[in-house]
This record gives C-alpha cells, structure tokens and sequence, in this order.
C-alpha cells in the first residue's frame, strides 16, 4: 500500500517549509530512513528520511516550492519496482517538472510579526505536477525551472547570458552553477591580464527583497541607497541572514529600546575557575568558561525581578512561569539563539553541559526548531577580544537582553577593613538592554545590579 511523505511539523510556530533539494528521484528505490529531501524553514534545516522501504512514485512539490505543514510531498510505494532512469536525462524529473510551477513563494513572518495587519506574502500557485507531460519546446527558446530562476535571482545572473548544451534549450542546475564559478574565477583573475568588458559575464547586482516582506516595504522608504560597483562583492542573505534583518527591524521598531552599563569585579569567579576547570574538564570533556557563571547570576536576578521574564501581548504584560534563557550562538551561516529550558532547575554544571550542547549543535545545524524559540531573556556574547561593552538588540517577544563584555584586568580601588586600596582585579561590563514600555529604570536598574553582585559573591557551586 503506498505510503504518503508529508511536510512534517518542525517546531511549534512553524508552519511551512521549502523544499530545498531533491536526493532521489521518481521511480528510484530508496531504504527506509534513506534521506528523500532538505527542506529550509524560517528556524531550522532539516533532512526528511523515506519513512519506509519502497520505490519513490510519485514526487508531489518541486524544489524551490514552500508549502504548509502536513502537506503532501512525496509518495513511495512499498510493493513498486524501481524505473530505471532514462541514460540521456540531464536533471531529474521533479526538475524538469518546476518548468510549469509558478516561481512564487510565500514568505514566513518573523517571530513576533503574525498580529492581524503584519506583512504576508501571497502563496504560490499550484505546482504542476511532477512527471506531467511538455509541450514541444519553441526553436530556439530558452528554458529555466523556478530552482534555476530562483538561484539566477538571488546571484544577480541574467540567464540569457547562461550557456548550455541542451537540446531543448534547458538551462540546468549544473549550467548556471559553472557560470558563477566561471565568473568567480574571472573576478579573481590577476588585473595584468584584463578580460575586455564584452567578454566578461555580468557581475552579480543586490537582488530586491521579497514582495510583501518587511525589507520590501522599508525599501519603499526614502531611505538612501548604494549602488554596486564593478569590484564590489555583492553576498545575497540567506534565510538565517534574511530572518535576523526582518527580527532585528522588528524590535527597534516595537520596542522603545533602553541601555543601561555595570561594571562587575570577578576576581571571585575567577579564582574558583581557576581551581576547579582543569577537574571539570578531565570530567565533562570541555572547557569551563564564564558562560555558565552569568547565566545562573541572571536566573537568580530574574528570580528577585519576574517583570524582566516577561512579554507584552497588546495592552498587557504577561510574566511567564518558566524562566528560559536564550543564548546567542555565531555560526557560518548567521547568528543563531538555542534556547536553555527551566534554566532556573539546573546547577552551574548542568547549565554548562546544556550551553555546551547547543552551541556545539548550533554550528552542525543539528538543532530543532523547538530548541530555538519559547526563550523568556536572552544572553549574547560577542567574542573576548575588543569588546568592552555594547547593546545589544532585544530578541522579540522578549523583554531584555543582557551582553557580556570582555574580561580585563585594571587597577581599581577596592575596600578592606574600612581602608580603600588600588588593587588589579579581573573586570568586566555588563549591559542590559530593555523594553521601556514594561519596563521602568527602577526594575531594570536593580535586576542589572543584582546580576553583578551576584557574580561578585562569586557563590557557586561547581
């Protein structure tokens, strides 16, 4: 009995996805658990495996298409015998298939932007399906896939300008993939030997935001705008890029923002580092940084200040039960925020492993949507080398966001037995940015306070 793939759910407020990449092709055999597609939503990518052993009958929704939640994508069919493909195919069938799709997407809102009025893209029409029989191709007209028209946009190629060898007039996948390297190439070429301005393939332009989008309206905005050069290295957003642009706008839009700056002395932190890291590495496998320290301070401040756990939802506050701390994570494809459930239930060992856990996974792209939304405060760290303090962004729908800065030693006055002395302690700043709309100077001042005193205690247990 044949045996439905769908669009599987990937988190609680993901609705949609985009498939990405077809593995396999229709009439091939593949293996339960065998990987069938990639497909991108606006949290997390992920690999959809053949939910049982069987031959791929039918693929529903062609590469490039984003469809909702529980839609059907594919059809294996246990009892089926696999289709030999035919020697001369240049690309595979659902490929060949997206050349009736219409190229429109329906873009996902942000986090925080799904009110009635926010920004919505309109969906795309039906896909033609998969395997549906082509009229004879036109002499000497040129044919492109909404993947291959998608990709051409997003690197700013002309796609006449594409070579190919096909028969048809086909542009391919492969095709437009050697142009852009071809045009690498060119553009890293020595300029001793310059390549005449009519031989040379058209240099990569900005591509315009999404209709419908928020960067689409603020590009509406008389905002001033730079035009690309010859030399310039134009890099499309990618979907990590494109969703932290739309976020960001978002909260310095909603959000009236307010920063505030402590210094903190961890000399006591760092000595009990200093005495336990080289045990707990031997024991947890990984280094034990400061990390851990500021979160389980900002747990307990949050403990003495609730109003810094909480969200706005129209004209009133909500302060959540649950305090989950979000943790900025820098990996290649963007800045990424694994959230810390019940941080305030975990010891400083237990909040090291789990930070250490998503970080690592972060950076493999390993994560579920889940695990990157449902934070109640977020904490970000922008490296140790140069940065002695800044504001960060606060990431809807939360209320504050505390950053770390850089640990220094410097001389300051320090009281002992009621004399004042210079003495070299470790320093550093922390800064909390706020919503002003819940948030007064009076609480965000003393949570900021109660976070630094409570790392200057430096009353942990490793």
């Amino acid at each position: 009995m044949p045996v439905t793939v769908t669009m599987p759910q990937m988190g609680e407020s993901v609705v949609e996805g985009t498939i990405e990449r077809w593995v396999v092709r229709e009439g091939e055999r593949v293996e339960k658990d065998q990987i069938l597609c990639e497909i991108s939503t606006d949290k997390v990518d992920a690999e959809i495996p053949a939910p049982e052993t069987g031959v791929v009958v039918s693929i529903l929704i062609p590469e490039g298409q984003t469809v909702d939640v529980g839609t059907e994508i594919a059809v294996i069919d246990p009892e089926a015998q696999p289709v030999a493909a035919p020697p001369s195919a240049e690309a595979p069938a659902e490929e060949k298939a997206q050349e009736t799709a219409q190229d429109t997407v329906r873009g996902a809102a942000p986090e925080g932007m799904t009110e009635p009025g926010a920004p919505v893209a309109a969906r795309p029409s039906e896909p033609a399906a998969p395997g549906a029989a082509e009229s004879a191709p036109e002499e000497g007209r040129r044919r492109y896939s909404p993947l291959v028209q998608r990709m051409a946009a997003e690197h700013g190629v002309d796609l006449e300008e594409v070579p190919t060898e096909s028969a048809d007039g086909r542009v391919t996948r492969e095709d437009l993939l050697a142009y852009l390297e071809q045009s690498r190439s060119a553009e890293e070429a020595p300029a001793a030997s310059p390549t005449p301005a009519a031989a040379r393939p058209a240099a990569a332009q900005p591509t315009a935001a999404p209709p419908g989008s928020l960067l689409e309206f603020l590009a509406r905005m008389r905002v001033p705008t730079y035009t690309a050069r010859e030399g310039d290295r134009v890099i499309p957003f990618n979907t990590i890029r494109r969703r932290t642009a739309e976020h960001m706008v978002v909260s310095k839009i909603v959000s009236p923002h307010v920063g505030i700056v402590a210094e903190v002395d961890l000399h006591r932190v760092v000595a009990l580092r200093d005495r336990v890291k080289a045990e707990f590495e031997r024991a947890q496998g990984f280094k034990l940084t400061y990390l851990p320290f500021i979160v389980q301070a900002v747990v307990r401040a949050i403990r003495d200040y609730p109003r810094m756990n909480s969200t706005v939802v129209g004209e009133t506050v909500v302060e959540r039960t649950g305090i989950h701390i979000g943790v900025a994570v820098e990996t290649e494809r963007g800045l990424v925020v694994p959230v810390v459930r019940d941080a305030d239930r975990l010891s400083l060992i237990g909040l090291a492993r789990t930070v250490e856990d998503l970080a690592g996974r972060a950076r493999l792209r390993q994560l579920s949507a889940d695990e990157l939304q449902g934070g109640t405060f977020a904490v970000t760290n922008p490296g140790r080398e140069g940065n002695l303090f800044g504001f960060a962004v606060i990431n809807q729908p939360q209320v504050g966001i505390l950053r770390v800065g850089q640990v220094q030693k410097r001389p300051v006055v320090v009281e002992t037995e009621g004399e004042a002395q210079i003495a070299i302690r470790p320093m550093m700043y922390l800064t909390v940015s706020y919503d002003h709309r819940v948030i007064d100077g009076v609480t965000g001042n003393g949570f900021l306070y109660r976070v630094a005193r409570y790392l200057e205690a430096g009353d942990f247990e490793v």
